[in-house]
């Protein structure tokens, strides 16, 4: 007995939803991994100065806040049942994606304008970086966690 094509549908829809849920946690881990351990390094190691490389860091982080923010909507709406029912089980998926927008945000709309201002330099700058840390942290482990849910 064939499936008819309706059913079909339904059927891959999930399995679509759970791939691209994936993959927008992957976009947004690869990207925080390449831009923060990778790119912003090798600006410093390789503009004239420090200034130059500063000032492109920062127009970098600018692109990856919106990167962040538009995959941690992805990947809410995507996997929204999901999420849902690992969210009644604890806190964790739900929490983990709201800390890492908040981490997210903070350091673009915050601290960000502090650094420009270069006010207290070296504090705000530290703070940025752990918040950087946490978010990548954060989205780190939502990938082990997604790893390990049934499609």
């Amino acid at each position: 007995m064939q499936a008819s094509p309706s059913s079909t549908a339904a059927s891959a829809t999930p399995s679509t939803a759970h791939t691209l849920g994936f993959f927008s946690l992957a976009l947004w881990w690869g990207s925080l991994t390449t831009l923060g351990f990778v790119v912003v390094p090798l600006l410093f190691v390789h503009l004239d100065s420090a200034q130059a490389a500063g000032r492109m860091a920062a127009q970098l982080f600018k692109v990856q806040t919106y990167v962040s923010l538009a995959c941690a909507a992805l990947f809410v709406l995507l996997q929204l049942r999901t999420v849902q029912q690992r969210s009644a089980r604890g806190p964790s998926v739900v929490v983990l994606v709201a800390l890492a927008c908040l981490a997210s945000a903070s350091v673009q709309w915050i601290i960000a304008p502090q650094i420009v201002a270069r006010e207290q330099l070296r504090f705000w700058h530290s703070l940025g970086s752990g918040l950087y840390l946490l978010q990548w942290l954060c989205v780190t482990r939502l990938m082990l966690l997604r790893s390990r849910w049934q499609a």
